[in-house]
């Protein structure tokens, strides 16, 4: 191919517009959706605003754009950014720190279920053709004195454009600014860039000093007539709105509806992603507090049951139990020998979750603390969350490229994850029942929800302050055997009241559980323990 030329001066304003309007396209429809021109003020201000984005990339790219790095730099900035344009476009996400944290941590599984033809198309054009392109131009740079001179001068005229517009219209970027902060998080390629600094620049802080908890914490029961097994189940991905149990039209919970249960109907995540979410519900740090980097230096309420005398076992049918389960048996199903049945080569059914479980009761000789970390209702491929005769709502949606499906046929085929997740619970619960002279109960609850294209937006992960309530407002269920409710001395009708008439969090899960299991610590709130409330008798602690 015969090498085309340019002079770095117009490579580096074509460059500007280009990723201050093409990759840039999502800052764009939000300006377009957000701003109402209401007055003269406001309308130079959106007329500012293609010069303030230009002239902001024009300087940008001014440092970038240098012999020897501009074929590598540049591509590599230009492909990533399409990527992420993609992913903005097309689910209405955002991108921090958060997400980069989500996109380091994800696994080839997940990673596969984004890779559509459409993010490939888009990225093709948007990002590998430009770049082809570039690595093909000869750059022309004038000798190092002059090149410098022209930049230092294309940079100040671009200050000065800023500035211009800074004289004309101040109050309304400040305004904008201030009621739209998280727009910074569309801008591309500044968001992505930052972000992965910022993650790496809290990961570098975290204290590396592993924290023991409490080493006086110990078991201290009411009474111990009885080996207590509780089973918590960790969903994923699962809402609130789409549980029948909480009022949804559809009969999402055609199991669990007949079982004597415990629905809360409202509770609110921890955060919007399961790298922020999971190691927040077992810490005993509220969200406000949560440090994601430290909890991984810090015990668990994992760590105070093993320490306590329990037998701790997780089971991972997801993404990984995001360091939580690390000092604890643990188990990947898809790993396990007999996966066969319920496994192709990516995933697995969440079925396998119990497979053996019945077995692994019949043996145990101590106190026993299960997690069983479910796949749920895991996004954007939902239609592979659940086997064939779950296929109860329809039309559905079998394909990863969710946002060319009507929101009908995406719900439809959500909503058959969640009757799946429902069989899951009472299948546990059955097994449960099995062991009438344990002392047994079961809580579920997901780790955060969904977007299911309300207002365009897919998926989950967005910024907790942004977030709408669909990806943060998530359901818990509770079971309690006979035995339980006896010797933990729960009014279980109290229960089912606290549970309509109030608010929870994941914040009151670590002291609850503790206090369900009766072991006494330090780290122990009771103004957080949800069960507080309807003890009949005070803990012996």
């Amino acid at each position: 191919m015969r090498k085309m030329s340019a002079k770095s001066s117009f490579l580096i304003i074509l460059l500007a517009l280009y990723f201050g309007s093409i990759l840039n396209i999502t800052f764009w429809i939000y300006i377009k959706t957000h701003v109402n021109i209401t007055g003269f003020s406001v309308g130079i201000f959106v007329c500012t605003l293609p010069f303030f984005m230009f002239a902001l990339m024009h300087i940008i790219l001014n440092v970038l754009v240098i012999p020897f790095l501009d074929k590598f730099v540049i591509p590599f900035l230009m492909i990533t950014s399409a990527v992420v344009s993609y992913m903005m476009y097309s689910y209405g996400v955002y991108i921090d720190s958060d997400m980069i944290r989500n996109t380091f941590e994800t696994n080839t599984r997940e990673a596969a279920d984004l890779i559509t033809f459409s993010v490939v198309l888009w990225t093709f054009f948007l990002g590998i053709i430009p770049s082809i392109l570039l690595f093909f131009t000869k750059i022309e740079y004038k000798p190092l004195k002059s090149e410098l001179k022209r930049r230092l001068f294309m940079v100040f005229l671009s200050f000065v454009i800023i500035m211009i517009i800074a004289a004309l219209s101040y109050k309304e970027y400040a305004s904008f600014g201030r009621n739209n902060s998280h727009v910074r998080k569309l801008v591309t390629p500044i968001n992505y860039v930052y972000s992965v600094w910022k993650y790496f620049k809290i990961e570098s802080l975290a204290n590396r000093n592993f924290e023991q908890l409490d080493p006086e914490a110990k078991l201290i029961p009411y009474e111990d007539p009885a080996l207590t097994v509780f089973v918590m189940i960790l969903g994923e991905t699962a809402r609130a709105q789409n549980f029948a149990l909480g009022g949804y039209e559809k009969n999402t919970n055609p199991t669990l509806t007949n079982e004597d249960i415990v629905y809360f109907d409202s509770v609110s995540s921890c955060g919007t992603s399961t790298a922020i979410s999971v190691p927040c519900m077992f810490s005993n740090m509220s969200r406000k507090s949560f440090d994601v980097a430290n909890a991984k230096f810090s015990e668990n309420i994992l760590d105070l049951a093993r320490e306590s005398d329990y037998n701790v076992f997780w089971r991972e049918n997801d993404d990984g139990c995001k360091g939580v389960c690390d000092r604890v048996n643990s188990e990947i199903m898809i790993k396990t020998p007999n996966k066969d049945r319920y496994c192709d080569d990516k995933s697995c059914y969440d079925e396998i979750l119990l497979d053996g479980l019945e077995e692994y009761l019949h043996n145990i000789k101590q106190d026993t603390f299960i997690v069983l970390h479910t796949i749920g209702s895991h996004g954007p491929t939902y239609y592979k969350r659940y086997p064939n005769k779950f296929r109860v709502f329809e039309p559905t949606c079998d394909t990863a490229q969710i946002q060319d499906c009507t929101q009908d046929e995406i719900i439809n085929t959500y909503d058959n994850t969640i009757i799946y997740t429902d069989y899951i619970i009472s299948q546990t619960i059955d097994i449960l029942k099995k062991f009438p002279n344990h002392e047994s109960g079961l809580l579920y609850i997901s780790d955060h929800g969904e977007s299911l294209g309300e207002k365009n937006i897919y998926l989950h992960g967005l910024p907790y302050a942004i977030a709408p309530k669909e990806q943060t407002n998530v359901p818990m269920i509770l079971w309690m055997s006979e035995n339980m409710k006896k010797y933990d001395h729960i009014d279980y009708d109290c229960m089912k009241n606290d549970a309509k008439a109030k608010s929870y969090s994941h914040d009151n899960l670590f002291h609850s559980i503790l206090g369900l299991l009766e072991i006494k610590t330090k780290t122990y709130n009771k103004e957080l323990d949800m069960f507080e409330n309807c003890r009949t008798k005070a803990l012996p602690h």
